[in-house]
């Protein structure tokens, strides 16, 4: 569960979950970021922007591993579809 202060791990991958995403119980930030941009579909795109954006903007501190696995898997990914996609 996600604290008033705090995202750790476990939030993370909650929070990819609670999307309808699967992603393995125990899995690390960086593992389940992979996971969460396997298969991107504009709906999963739009889903996963929309709960970075809310993580960044929150009060909340985000744990250093899951900011760098946010930017280096999550963020990358979405860009690049986000580039594939037709104007």
């Amino acid at each position: 569960m996600m604290y008033a202060d705090l995202i750790d791990q476990e939030d993370l991958l909650g929070q990819l979950k609670s999307l309808g995403l699967q992603v393995p119980s125990g899995a690390t930030a960086e593992q389940a970021c992979e996971c969460a941009v396997r298969g991107l579909d504009d709906a999963r795109a739009y889903e996963l922007r929309k709960m970075v954006k809310e993580m960044y903007t929150s009060s909340a501190t985000i744990l250093p591993a899951v900011r760098q696995a946010i930017d280096k898997q999550l963020l990358p990914a979405l860009a690049l579809y986000q580039q594939s996609r037709p104007a």
